[in-house]
């Protein structure tokens, strides 16, 4: 296990990210997460990530059933959010905030971020003195560590960082993909965070489970090299930046975490052979027209659709079609618009999915390619 240099506490520099808990009849398997909990800690490693809107508040409540409970709070650290949608106001923030800690049962959280941030929320964390009250926070001893999530362009997080230089760590979105892509700027937002001195946290390293399922002429590459997974190396590929704390990993069930904690319970770097295997992978990926999407599901959770759209669902049929040639991507997009939700044809363009969206997608128009695509 390797000591994590930023912060003596964190065990390792892998962590669990609770956003795609294993689900059973449309709640979280308890048995399930509470063995892949105990796998994890067993394993030496303790960091959790959630957040109040993590399927549709049940990531906190499992956390507290299946990990605080269950474990001494010296086995774990934990990692909760302010999300937009949850305060209108300074006053707002207070009574939140110990509703997350009840539900997850802690008396404290190790990490605590101002989620999300982008151009748009910011301001309204500024005039809501979100970063203040926190601070606040912090003295009292109900917060060990402060930090932001972040989704926006590299020059956003350069004038928050400057603006609030008592920011610990920084949450971003990097993956071999998106790194040099022009919408999401990983590597440009990474090296903000290192002209700042800031650890950072990465979340989306297998970008959704895109670069687990690759196209064939990707995942031939990489079954080429020394028998790892795919994921392994998106992993790794990440963690292998020297100013990574952590690598988040959203799993869903308990092979996923077997194969997660391969690779990095006794991390190492990617050597060359490796990085020049994914410079060849990225070349097929920059080839292909797919959608960049992580199926976060913002866009659907808290009755974000009024024509109650799978969006992501139909996103993924369409990458399917496009990127894997699949016979039966239309078989999923059938069922991803049965049971009352709607066709990609029924969007009315109201453009609320795409308020919420970190990718910051034109999600309506991409909606009218699918619906070319599935139902011409």
């Amino acid at each position: 296990m390797i000591e994590n240099r930023f912060f003596p506490e964190l065990r390792g520099n892998f962590g669990f990210g609770c956003m795609r808990l294993p689900m059973k009849d449309g709640h979280v398997d308890y048995d399930e997460f509470s063995r892949m909990a105990d796998a994890f800690i067993a394993a030496g490693l303790n960091y959790f990530d959630t957040a109040h809107g993590y399927i549709n508040g049940q990531s906190e409540t499992a956390i507290r059933d299946c990990v605080a409970k269950r474990h001494d709070r010296s086995e774990f650290l934990l990692t909760d959010k302010l999300t937009d949608p949850y305060f209108r106001k300074q006053e707002d923030i207070r009574p939140f905030f110990e509703s997350q800690l009840e539900a997850c049962g802690v008396d404290y959280f190790d990490f605590y971020l101002m989620h999300a941030q982008d151009r748009n929320n910011y301001p309204k964390y500024q005039r809501c003195r979100a970063y203040e009250t926190v601070a606040e926070l912090k003295k009292e001893g109900k917060i060990r560590h402060f930090g932001i999530s972040f989704h926006d362009k590299a020059e956003v997080l350069d004038r928050i960082l400057t603006e609030h230089p008592e920011i610990e760590i920084v949450q971003i979105q990097f993956n071999y993909v998106d790194y040099e892509d022009a919408s999401v700027e990983s590597r440009k937002v990474y090296e903000v965070c290192e002209r700042h001195g800031k650890p950072v946290s990465v979340m989306e390293p297998v970008k959704g489970g895109s670069l687990v399922n690759l196209p064939e002429k990707a995942d031939q590459i990489l079954r080429g090299l020394n028998g790892g997974s795919n994921a392994s190396y998106a992993l790794r590929f990440a963690a292998s930046f020297p100013n990574m704390a952590v690598v988040l990993s959203g799993m869903s069930n308990m092979a996923q975490m077997e194969d997660n904690l391969s690779a990095m319970a006794d991390f190492r770097p990617l050597d060359e052979t490796e990085r020049e295997a994914i410079r060849q992978v990225c070349d097929i990926f920059h080839g292909l027209n797919l959608i960049p999407c992580t199926g976060c599901r913002y866009c659907v959770d808290e009755n974000h659709c009024p024509k109650n759209i799978l969006i992501p669902d139909v996103f993924s049929a369409m990458n399917a079609r496009e990127a894997f040639h699949s016979w039966n991507s239309g078989m999923y997009y059938g069922v991803a618009t049965r049971g009352g939700h709607g066709k990609a044809s029924e969007c009315i363009r109201c453009g609320k999915c795409e308020k919420v969206c970190p990718q910051h997608l034109p999600i309506r128009e991409l909606l009218k390619k699918v619906a070319g695509a599935f139902e011409g």
